[in-house]
């Protein structure tokens, strides 16, 4: 396409087929927590859920474990979706909410970083392979599918060895948000500020005539997809060009995980704020949100990342590296 086209315009072609697909009404459409106008804003609600990263089933990558599977087809469904939810805290990040995708557009260097962290690789930090790997340790075979749980915990490990994003990732205990928890484990790990990341919206304005979800789906299996040459990365099956899914919000499973980002300790304040107003109002609580660590409850310890001189990107290699450590949460790897 010329140059001469619109920012918008592009996208519009992409998605012309089903542009008509959402309903023509008034409603507003949230979006990872932008809002976009349906009547108006179709387009740019297209453009913007594209841009996310879109992780699916693949085949034809390295045998996880040098004599595993070669493919996640049929058992790594939540594993993709927890890889999605964390690639989209860490382009809030690095790019923040506002950053979007356009196909065979060049792209900040941090984005191609970003993706490398889930490559299917073993050396890729957030990996399927890692992720399968760190799996053993919360009693989950290697092909075996995973829980939202699961999923939330084994990524909070992972991410002890990921000193570029320097994340500090929190799993509720009982369905309860600890505040006090929360603030001591992020004053505790190193965490920087480079760029100006996505915060939590002021309000939440959400229609209740049509509570409908719009989802990425990972039940595609696609071939695997490595570096090229030049060290970066195709991205053209990591984003999702084809018509958004949606569905009933009480056909959801209600075994699910909520993932929050918040770049600052302001962020979290807001973000505090705003479920005080909005959720914890409701009789029927998805989650609660507590201002002190519970008394009844064993002592809140940080994760903390073992003394070792590598990534665990790199010396995870097999689950026999595993064995010796129990199922208990805050087990750590250490090198061998």
């Amino acid at each position: 396409m010329e140059s001469v086209l619109s920012k918008y315009e592009n996208q519009i072609t992409i998605f012309a087929d089903y542009l008509e697909e959402f309903p023509d009404t008034n409603d507003l459409v949230w979006i990872l927590g932008k809002q976009h106008l349906l009547k108006t804003e179709k387009s740019k609600l297209l453009s913007d859920i594209s841009a996310r990263l879109w992780f699916t089933y693949r085949r034809k990558f390295s045998p996880i474990g040098g004599t595993g599977p070669s493919s996640d087809a049929g058992w790594g469904c939540m594993l993709r979706c927890g890889q999605m939810m964390l690639a989209q805290a860490l382009i809030c990040r690095h790019l923040g909410r506002d950053w979007n995708w356009e196909k065979q557009k060049e792209q900040p260097k941090e984005y191609q970083r970003i993706l490398q962290c889930f490559l299917d690789r073993k050396d890729c930090c957030y990996s399927i392979h890692q992720m399968a790997q760190m799996g053993v340790g919360e009693g989950k075979s290697i092909g075996e599918w995973f829980g939202p749980n699961t999923v939330a915990q084994v990524l909070k490990k992972l991410a002890l060895f990921d000193e570029w994003n320097s994340l500090a990732v929190y799993v509720s205990m009982d369905n309860t948000v600890v505040i006090e928890d929360i603030k001591k484990m992020c004053r505790i790990l190193p965490l920087s500020t480079d760029t100006d990341g996505g915060s939590p919206p002021n309000s939440l304005n959400a229609s209740n005539h049509s509570d409908e979800l719009i989802f990425l789906d990972p039940h595609t299996t696609q071939t695997f997809v490595d570096t090229e040459e030049d060290g970066t990365v195709d991205d053209q099956t990591f984003h999702c060009l084809q018509s958004p899914q949606r569905m009933n919000i009480l056909n959801l499973d209600p075994s699910v995980a909520l993932g929050f980002f918040c770049k600052e300790e302001k962020d979290f304040d807001n973000w505090c704020s705003l479920v005080q107003k909005e959720i914890l109002k409701e009789n029927l609580r998805m989650f609660e949100l507590v201002q002190k660590h519970p008394s009844h409850w064993p002592p809140f310890v940080p994760p903390a990342k073992p003394e070792v001189t590598t990534t665990g990107a790199e010396f995870i290699d097999s689950t026999e590296q595993l064995e010796e450590f129990d199922l208990e949460e805050e087990f750590e790897i250490l090198s061998v």
